[in-house]
């Protein structure tokens, strides 16, 4: 069998000679990079972004979490692994359901595959919803920052990862999250000295902070030193982000929302039509699961274009697409959206109807993602590549970057 590399969805991969580093930071914009390096808070970072290799790049659509992690570790678009979102309606099962099951998953991963010939792999995310996607199939370490006080040698490939890590299990509502994801990279570069580490934070901090404010320029500060010390052991770092982030308010700060559910209601009858909002998750209190991209299922008889075409005279919506175009622009799994596909502007969230949100726990004006506007995304290694510059790079190319290129 051969060991120097492997080939996953079409792509081939070589085995990393030394360690590689995968940092996805959630919700990363590149002003956030911009800013803090502005401000001196990412000394390392900077110094990368000059001598290594960085560029702008976009992650697919629709910009959420879950999509865009499984496409950054398959090396593919959400058309190939079948992620279409954090949630989706299952018209199989008639159901609503979130997507973290890897049943769900359609491809195999670059990190699966690459343990598979011998190189030692481990993942650590800091939302649990991602790990069962992440670790599918990998013999090797994967585990979450919420969870790991439960880790396992027999689920999770590791004992007591908060002994090893050093730090208590954090709040799934705090920055101390991702420290902890960027702190249990360097225990494990150090201890175990895993070939391949694949770190994913959480966007607690973005969902509640722009670019260049104290508190955002504070947490990149800190995972500035935990680069850099990823860095002194040995590793190359390659770092991108699932999405990027932006206000969706009003200049007085008051949320600007589509409540779809209640536009389709109205024209067409309580019920008759379904919303799908596919940034839903466990965690809604930092957005109250409202996001710039939703999923519309139409009663039969409705024709899809003529519900579009309504669709984009309403306020605040800037794309509506069916099926079949959706699919085609953004690399979606056709079976897994729906008849339509609303985005809304750059300021702007689509909710389904206001009783269904509950924006209580909100204590900062929202911020959001999942639109057309939050595809910008850092694209860094901190070695030279050989990248032809006008190669049009996605996220998902990072992997063949940091081991082809």
């Amino acid at each position: 069998m051969d060991t120097s590399s492997v080939t996953v969805n079409g792509r081939r991969y070589r085995r990393p000679a030394s360690p590689l580093v995968v940092v996805c930071v959630d919700g990363c914009e590149p002003a956030y990079l911009d800013e803090a390096t502005a401000a001196g808070a990412m000394p390392y970072l900077a110094g990368v972004r000059v001598t290594g290799t960085s560029r702008i790049t976009h992650c697919v659509m629709p910009s959420f979490t879950n999509p865009n992690n499984l496409s950054i570790v398959t090396g593919a678009p959400p058309s190939v692994h079948g992620i279409s979102g954090n949630y989706f309606y299952d018209p199989d099962a008639g159901v609503e359901v979130m997507m973290n099951d890897p049943k769900y998953l359609r491809a195999d991963t670059i990190l699966a595959a690459l343990a598979g010939i011998g190189a030692r792999v481990a993942v650590v995310t800091a939302k649990d919803k991602l790990r069962r996607l992440l670790g599918h199939r990998l013999d090797g370490i994967c585990f979450s920052s919420e969870k790991a006080d439960e880790t396992t040698m027999a689920e999770h490939g590791i004992d007591d990862a908060v002994r090893m890590v050093g730090r208590p299990v954090p709040s799934v509502y705090s920055a101390d999250l991702s420290e902890f994801v960027l702190a249990a990279g360097v225990a494990l570069l150090e201890r175990e000295r895993p070939d391949v580490t694949y770190l994913s934070t959480t966007d607690y901090v973005q969902h509640k902070h722009a670019p260049g404010a104290p508190e955002a320029n504070a947490f990149y500060r800190m995972m500035d030193g935990y680069l850099a010390q990823l860095a002194r052991a040995g590793a190359t770092i390659a770092l991108t982000a699932d999405h990027g982030m932006n206000a969706k308010t009003d200049a007085a700060g008051v949320p600007q929302i589509v409540y779809l559910q209640e536009v389709l209601d109205a024209w067409l009858g309580a019920g008759k039509a379904r919303v799908i909002l596919p940034i839903t998750d466990p965690y809604v209190v930092h957005h109250g699961a409202l996001g710039s991209f939703a999923t519309v299922y139409l009663p039969a008889g409705t024709e899809a274009p003529g519900a579009a075409a309504r669709l984009r005279e309403v306020a605040g919506i800037e794309l509506v697409l069916d099926r079949l175009q959706a699919s085609a622009r953004f690399e979606l799994p056709a079976d897994r959206i729906g008849d339509l596909v609303v985005i809304s502007r750059h300021d702007v969230v689509v909710g389904t109807s206001a009783s269904r949100h509950d924006l209580s726990g909100l204590d900062a004006p929202l911020r959001s993602h999942g639109g057309l506007s939050e595809q910008q995304v850092p694209f860094v290694l901190s070695r030279p590549t050989r990248l032809p510059p006008d190669r049009r790079l996605r996220n998902y190319d990072l992997f063949d970057a940091a081991l082809n290129f």
